[in-house]
């Protein structure tokens, strides 16, 4: 058989022949040095038997950089984990132990509980492990061999019960998993390696079935990397919204409330300097405000198509013995509802109608992450109605408010896109997705913008552009949309007519540009490290009276700046100590009143600690153009 390498070049092997015969076959270091298949764009086990005509691509320690090839060193060390885990607490049980972003985890049941000082136990008998040296070799066998092999296991045992066709097994040293793969061939790549923290974790993340320990961890081809991602996740803890959140006194959090957060008086000072931005932008360029009931009879998530594609996601509520509630997920039925209340001419279109209302998703426990992932949220939604003859333009004018809010927030250059294409659920014809996904294409392409193709996850009534923002940690969180849906106003009678006399469907566009305001801010707190611009921040001015003799003064100040966001701290702390507190919580300007001070001759301490004399009108002036 042949298969063909990344170069166009054909390979002749014997049949039968492996991803590592393969490698063999090219040459001796490469062998030696390959640590996973890519074949046909997905990753494949070196141990694999390879097919007549496969595209492969060998990954080497060389691609340590890879997230393929980074994945299966983690998949590995995560067995080395286990095994460890099982040497050190006889009668652990244990469950999964998959790659993830930046590491890895598995999950534990064990006989008494651990704690993080535990960890470095735990690591050092890893490090004996590596010095052993560990080889990982693949067997499979039938489910009921399986389920005899682990009855001591019995999540193993659960997992066999929930399997199809044959079980792969993979064994190191005494230590054998039931597992997929794929693994390194050995354990040599793995350089660098570090146990990070503990969690508690549903099995199968079920809030019914038993809590386990979650022990992460992470590892890397090089010890240089390993350092660097420590380092990298030392500055994203000092910027992790979950903890300045609080320490700026902007909002927390409650087991009352799981995944939803309590605004304070200061968080709601910068969400509504976002939502007034929302609402002057959207009255500039044209969209209509309107609102709609927080919950619906399920009867409108059955016509639109929601109940069978996101039934998983709504909240639920049971009212009398047989109706049924849902609190709202999204807002796109209600506002075609709106939309058909009435006749609409093609001379009312285009119609855009905008929404910042509270959403509910039900989102599983161990997806959930601050503001990044809630359960509660409010999105700048709108839909714009449209003739076909429309889309281009409306889709264009939303780029451009896009370019205007990422300009206004500085985020550019944590941004990314993707086009996400028609999912397996969908609804319609391969013909209506062709002439959406087509049009988004153009939409993106016209822009000019680097994107990435999302294969798949575009939404059942369209596809989408999904934009993008990085958290501290360089992860990408997805916040603003546009989405192209000829499904949705069908199915729930939106018409209009058209110059021809006839009635006609509309076109929808889906577009929310903020995309979750709670994942905006969390974005933004850990962007600026709570450290906003002037005309974002909560507390803009903090004038500090000298003594108790100038209080009256500052408050005078203070009324002559009206239209900024400014606080007078009284409180009985030294001068220095309030100039300190000030610096913490990140306050633009800092005013000291004493006897030396007048509208003439004002001290000002920018944060970072500058400091300067300038009159009050020329403060003003100053500020004036710091605006939004």
């Amino acid at each position: 058989m042949n298969v063909l390498l990344p170069d166009g070049s054909k390979l002749e092997l014997p049949d039968g022949a492996t991803g590592l015969d393969a490698a063999r076959a090219i040459g001796p270091k490469l062998a030696e040095q390959a640590v996973l298949l890519r074949s046909n764009g997905q990753v494949k086990d070196l141990r694999l038997p390879l097919e007549d005509g496969e595209q492969i691509q060998i990954l080497t320690t060389r691609d340590k950089d890879d997230p393929d090839a980074l994945a299966v060193l983690r998949h590995s060390s995560a067995h080395l984990l286990a095994e460890a885990v099982r040497r050190l607490y006889p009668g652990v049980k244990i469950a999964i132990g998959p790659p993830i972003e930046n590491g890895f985890y598995y999950d534990f049941e064990f006989p008494e509980p651990i704690h993080e000082a535990d960890l470095g136990r735990i690591e050092e008998e890893i490090r004996h492990e590596l010095q052993e040296g560990r080889a990982w070799s693949r067997e499979e066998i039938g489910a009921d061999e399986a389920k005899a092999r682990f009855e001591d296991e019995p999540y193993k045992v659960e997992l066999v019960d929930t399997a199809e066709g044959q079980i792969s097994l993979y064994t190191q040293g005494d230590f054998t998993d039931l597992c997929r793969g794929p693994h390194l061939q050995d354990s040599k790549p793995i350089k660098a390696l570090k146990l990070t923290s503990l969690a508690g974790a549903y099995w199968r993340g079920d809030v019914n079935n038993k809590q386990l320990t979650r022990i992460y961890g992470t590892a890397f081809y090089d010890q240089k990397d390993l350092d660097a991602y420590l380092e990298r996740v030392e500055r994203a803890r000092v910027r992790d919204h979950r903890r300045l959140g609080p320490q700026l006194d902007l909002l927390h959090w409650t087991e009352y409330a799981p995944a939803a957060a309590l605004w304070h008086p200061k968080g709601m000072a910068l969400y509504n300097a976002l939502d007034d931005m929302r609402r002057r932008e959207n009255a500039r360029r044209g969209y209509l405000e309107v609102k709609t009931p927080l919950m619906w009879d399920i009867e409108l998530w059955k016509r639109s198509g929601h109940w069978d594609k996101y039934r998983e996601h709504i909240f639920l509520i049971p009212y009398g013995d047989e109706q049924l509630y849902g609190l709202k997920p999204m807002n796109c039925p209600g506002h075609m509802l709106l939309f058909a209340s009435r006749q609409r001419s093609y001379k009312d279109l285009p119609l855009r109608f905008a929404e910042p209302t509270v959403l509910h998703r039900d989102e599983p426990v161990g997806a959930l992450h601050g503001l990044l992932r809630a359960r509660q949220f409010q999105q700048d939604d709108a839909h714009v109605f449209c003739t076909p003859e429309q889309i281009e333009a409306e889709i264009d004018a939303m780029f451009d408010y896009l370019d205007f809010l990422y300009d206004k927030f500085g985020v550019r250059e944590i941004a990314s896109a993707e086009l996400a294409t028609r999912p397996d659920n969908k609804l319609g014809t391969d013909e209506d997705w062709d002439y959406t996904e087509g049009v988004l294409r153009n939409a993106i392409d016209r822009m000019g913008l680097r994107y990435r193709i999302a294969e798949g996850e575009g939404a059942f009534y369209g596809p989408k552009i999904d934009f993008f923002l990085d958290d501290a940690m360089g992860r990408p969180w997805q916040m603003g949309t546009i989405q192209l849906d000829g499904q949705q106003p069908a199915r729930l009678d939106c018409k209009y007519v058209g110059a021809d006399n006839a009635e006609h469907m509309p076109w929808v566009i889906h577009r929310a540009l903020f995309g979750s305001i709670e994942r905006f801010i969390g974005i933004l707190i850990e962007h600026y490290g709570g450290a906003f611009p002037f005309w974002l921040a909560p507390v803009q001015i903090r004038i500090l009276p000298v003594g108790e003799a100038h209080r009256e003064a500052s408050e005078a100040l203070a009324a002559k700046l009206p239209d900024y966001r400014v606080e007078v701290d009284g409180s009985d702390d030294t001068v220095g100590k309030r100039i300190r507190n000030a610096e913490v919580e990140k306050i633009p300007y800092v005013i000291v009143f004493g006897d030396k001070e007048s509208d003439d001759s004002l001290a000002v301490r920018e944060h970072g600690g500058k400091q300067r004399t300038i009159a009050l009108v020329d403060l003003q002036k100053e500020l004036a153009t710091l605006g939004v």
